[in-house]
Formats: C-alpha cells, structure tokens, sequence
C-alpha cells in the first residue's frame, strides 16, 4: 500500500557536513576562491610595478628557451605565462562548455541559442563603441581587448554580490562568458597574429584532425592526447598565432557523460575481485574501472580546474598587471581615447549589448527563445560580464604596446572596479524588491528542465508533508547506504523548518556493494501494505547496521504489524516488482547512485546540507510563485512557504 502517513515534527539536527560536488557547483566554488587569488595578484603586480619597475621587467623579460638539436622555442617569461600556462585556463573553460553542451543546461539545445546571440551582442557593441572614439587614431587596433569576460572573476563577483541560490543565472553568465572567450581566442589568432605560416596552420589542422580519428576509435589513453596537444601547441605558436587556442579546442572536444549503471556495476566487480585477491594485476583492471566510469571532461576538470584558477590566472595577473601609475599616466589616461574607449565599451557597452540582443531575440523569436532568467538577473550578467580583466590583458598586449598598452591596462582595471560597482548596485535593487517581484526578476517564466522522467503520483508514491504542497522532493535512496543514513536527520530537518514541503522517498537498492538492501527495501513495502512505511523506513534508516532478516522482523514486531501478514508478504516478494518501477524509473532519470535528490522534477546537484537542501527549496519555492496554479490556491496555503 503506498504510504502517505502524516507527518510528524522533528527536531534533530545534524553535524553532517559532506558534500558531493557536481561539476557545475566545484566550478563555480573554485572559480570563487580563485577570484580572491587572482585579485591579490593584480595588487601584488602593481605594488611590485609601482615600487620597482626595473625589477619588476627584468624579472618577466628574462628569456627560457627550449633546444633540440637545431630547433628551439625561445620567448620572454611573460609570453610563456601568457601563451603557455594560459592555454591550461583556456582548457578548462572549453572543458566547461562542453559538459554543459552535453549533459548540462545546454542539453537542450533551443536554449544555446539565446545565450550565444547575447554573448555575440556583448561584444559587438563594445567593439563599436570603442572604435567609434578611437576614429581616427593608431590605436583602434585596439579593439579586440574590449570584447571578453573574464569567467573567473565574473563568476566570482556574481557569486559576491548575486543571489545565493540561482544556478540558472550561474549557468546563463557561464555561458555568455564562455562564447566570449571562444569568440576573442579566434579573432586573437586571425586578427592578431604575429608573422604568420600558413604551412605550420595546416600541420596543426592535421594534428586536431589525427585527434578526432584517435577519439573515434576508442583510445582512451591521456597520454596519446597530452602528445598530440603539445605537438597542437608547438605547431599553433611556430604559425604566429597564439597557442593559447589549442587549450580552448582540446576542451571542447573532450566529451561528458553521467557515470551509467553498467560501468559503476564493472568498476563495483572489478573492486570486489582486487578484494579478494589484491594482486597487481587486478589493481590495474579495478583502477581502469574506476577511471572508465567517469567521463574524460569531468577527469580533467578535476586535474586541472584548481591548478588553472590557483596558479595559471594568478601568475597571468601578476605578470600583467604591473603598470606605473603616475601622475604622467593618470594625466593621459583622461584625455586617452584608448581608456576612456576600453572604460565606457566594458562598463557600458557590455550589459547594454547583453541586455538588448538578449530582448530582441525574445520579442523577435515570440518568447521561443527567452533567457532562462528575469529581466534584472540578465542586467545582471551584463554588467558583471564587464569584467574583462584576464583576457581583455591578453589580447591587449597583443594589439597595442608602449603608452598605449599602458593606457589600455589602466582602463581593463577601472572598468573591472566600475563594472562590480554596477553589478552590486544591480543587485541591491533586485534585494529591495517584494518577495514576488524578486523572484520574478531573478527568476523570469522560463520553464526549468525537468530531470525527473518519472513524474510523482500520489497513488502510488510513498510520500510525506501536504499533497499539494508546491514543493516536491525527492529522494532514491537505499537503506543499507551509509550515506543515505546520513542524510536522514537532514532531510527531517528540511521538513521541520518547511511546512508546505511534501517529501518522496523511491528505492534503489545497490546490491552489488550493499547485499542487505533488497532485503530492507522489501521489508519497507511489506510494512507499507499495513500503513506503516515510515515507521519502517525510520527504524531501517537508523539500524543499517542490522538488517538480516530476524532484524527485519524485529522491526515489525516493534511497530505493531500483523506479524503472520508481514512473513507472507516477505516470503511470496509481494513488492519485488514496486521495487524494480522505482529503479527503472531510477535509470530513466540517468540516478546511478545514492542519495539522489530531485526538487521540483529538477535534479539537485551538490551537497546534501541541510544549508545546500533549504537554498535548493527556497529556490523552488520562488519558482513555484510564478506559476499560475500557485496563485489560484487559497492565500492562507499560499502564506505557509518561506520568503524568497
């Protein structure tokens, strides 16, 4: 009999602090921690420059060449910084993208369109207006340096000054700030060249080319393509174009996948072998399964993500940065075209172009193509998108030298000063709003992806809280899952402190690592034919170290069931098949392991704190305040949620 006991309060409160990261939430955490090292880098380089400029240029002048036989690679500290570590940042922004393509928010691929046009916006306009004051002079060569976001520091203004709970608005400035990157790479290799040869393009042209044939075969070694993205490199740099391009192609072409069952059920068996017999060989073929389960897109994001935002962005700064500000400096500076050009095209010309191609898309498609966020979260990312810093200097040094340069690294950092100014006033304005209007604005009318193929029915699912609460979540779990366990008081907690929330428990028992969890997820459905699942789901959960069938059963006495109605329907496997529904709808919704939560058919990606559940639900409590049938309930019921 499918449960629907009333809930009962709880007050427990849980220590539990894990986490399990999704890709897009480690991102964005990195990218966040980073931000602070790279702005500590830029000060740094300044101090430096201002203190000791001699210094400061010796040290990055100094020549490193790389010599075999009669071929050699010479270039300046500061170039290898720029052209050789960078190409590991431009790496994992093309790593980054291409998840998203695959298994992200631009799965969907209607939803790629509106965000590219507005990336494409937001560049064309600065690119105008910088031009347009620098008409007439040397220096509108400059151009290519007002077009880019840096996604670093964007993401971690936004993060800073945005909303707390928003992965949407994360998700929409990722990637504006990822068509931006890729954008300004090309237009750095066509535009910007430096004694060009077209016979090393063309060598480098087979050597991405020799990629997608290994890729098609199967190969799956990373060595093979760690070699074929340095001979790419080594190639793209003897051309004149800068190399940093091969990271950002190498990244995009590095497919994601979610982990399947079929690969976590050969990792599990490969383990279970080495358990038995730990020998070298089975240690090989137990790693190898490991590996293999996961895709190649998330194994490298992993490897190189923290190094990129850590080291690379950070050194990039701080040999970057350095400029002499003086009282000659600042005197050009106001009459400069090149800084005035770079302060108004960012400042300005960024969330204006973002904000109007991202309205004509809209008005001219007939809604078909909208942001995935409100009105203000899109001027949001316009003008957090008006920190240039990172690639704004790499290109900048690349189109412009002597005053110039300096005129046009002067105005890259007051416009990344000016543009989170703007951003944070965007921002408390939003804050200011009611509760409705903000979520409105944060959130637009655009329908969320829906990740949970098995819709809820309160017929047959087990469930707990209000039927017609606005806010659904649901849990796959398994009673043997020591993780599943602990989330438990986590989840009591949620539904203490959420009144209107209702809770739905699927099973998936993993029973190549978990041998007793068939066996209790039976018992559960056993003890549900007497309306008692949740009690036996609470005494299962808080004794997963006892589940042998005497356990079970003990348990059933405890609660008072008919103990002779409770062997039968153990003995005959009368939920076997309530069970199997569960874990097919489990693999529709691609869950492969446990705890897996979905909050208003979207799949919760991250930790599972009562602090990272309560933002995820507040978050669909906002949402659901924009739909229609919310606001047809009664208003006392409409009352009962949290504020936005």
């Amino acid at each position: 009999m499918t449960g629907s006991n009333t809930y009962r309060g709880w007050t427990s409160r849980t220590a539990w602090q894990g986490r399990v990261n999704a890709p897009l939430r480690a991102f964005l955490r990195t990218e966040t921690g980073g931000a602070r090292v790279v702005l500590v880098a830029a000060v740094a380089a300044l101090v430096w420059a201002n203190l000791n400029p001699s210094s400061y240029e010796s040290v990055w002048s100094t020549f490193l060449s790389i010599q075999l036989g009669d071929w050699s690679l010479s270039h300046d500290l500061r170039t290898w910084v720029n052209s050789g570590l960078m190409t590991f940042f431009f790496l994992v922004a093309g790593l980054e993208l291409r998840r998203e393509f695959d298994i992200g928010e631009l799965r969907e691929r209607r939803r790629l369109a509106l965000p590219m046009l507005a990336g494409f916006g937001g560049m064309l306009l600065p690119i105008g207006i910088y031009l347009a004051i620098n008409a007439g002079h040397p220096t509108a060569t400059g151009w290519g340096a007002v077009m880019a976001t840096d996604t670093a520091l964007a993401l971690g203004a936004l993060a800073v000054f945005g909303p707390r709970f928003s992965d949407r608005l994360r998700g929409f400035l990722l990637t504006v700030a990822v068509v931006d990157d890729v954008v300004a790479i090309a237009v750095l290799a066509i535009a910007y060249p430096h004694h060009p040869s077209p016979t090393a393009l063309l060598v480098a042209a087979g050597i991405f080319a020799l990629v997608l044939v290994v890729r098609a075969w199967g190969v799956r070694f990373g060595p093979v393509y760690a070699l074929l993205g340095v001979a790419a490199w080594v190639a793209v740099s003897e051309s004149g174009v800068d190399p940093v391009a091969v990271g950002l192609v190498m990244g995009l072409l590095t497919y994601a996948y979610a982990p399947g069952r079929t690969e976590l059920q050969r990792a599990s068996d490969q383990f279970r072998l080495f358990r038995e017999q730990p020998t070298p060989q089975l240690a090989r073929m137990a790693q190898a399964g490991l590996t293999s389960a996961l895709s190649p897109n998330e194994r490298l994001q992993t490897l190189y993500h923290p190094w990129a935002s850590y080291v690379v962005v950070p050194l990039f700064a701080l040999a970057n940065a350095g400029i002499v500000i003086d009282s000659e400096l600042l005197a050009r500076a106001f009459t400069s075209p090149v800084t005035l050009g770079v302060v108004v095209a960012y400042v300005v010309g960024k969330p204006a172009g973002i904000v109007a191609t991202s309205w004509l898309v809209a008005r001219l498609s007939g809604n078909r193509f909208r942001p995935p966020v409100g009105w203000l979260a899109v001027a949001g990312v316009g003008t957090v998108s008006g920190i240039g810093f990172t690639v704004a200097l790499l290109i900048a040094t690349h189109a412009l030298s002597g005053p110039a340069l300096d005129e046009a690294k002067l105005g890259i950092l007051v416009a990344t000063v000016g543009a989170s100014v703007v951003t944070w006033l965007v921002f408390r304005a939003v804050a200011r709003l009611s509760p409705a209007r903000r979520a409105r604005a944060l959130l637009g009318v655009a329908e969320g992806i829906v990740d949970l193929k098995l819709p809820v029915d309160p017929e047959r699912d087990h469930m707990r809280g209000s039927l017609d609460a606005p806010v659904t979540v649901v849990e796959y779990g398994d009673f043997e899952c020591p993780y599943c366990g602990q989330a438990e008081p986590v989840v009591r907690e949620l539904l203490a402190d959420f009144a209107n929330v209702r809770y739905v428990w699927r099973h998936l028992p993993l029973t190549d690592v978990h041998p007793h969890a068939q066996l209790a997820a039976e018992a559960a459905e056993a003890a549900g034919e007497q309306g008692a699942f949740w009690g036996m789901h609470d005494l299962l959960l808080a004794h997963q170290d006892a589940l042998d069938p005497p356990d079970v059963l003990g348990y059933a006495d405890q609660l008072g069931l008919d103990l002779d109605g409770f062997r039968e329907h153990m003995a005959k496997r009368m939920g076997v098949d309530r069970i199997a529904e569960d874990v097919d709808s489990a693999d529709l919704s691609g869950v492969t392991g446990t705890p897996t939560f979905f909050i208003n058919g979207r799949r919760h990606h991250g930790a599972y704190d009562i602090a990272a559940l309560s933002a995820a639900v507040k978050a669909a409590f906002a949402s659901a305040k924009l739909r229609p049938e919310y606001h047809s309930r009664d208003p006392e019921r409409r009352d009962t949620g949290p504020a936005s």
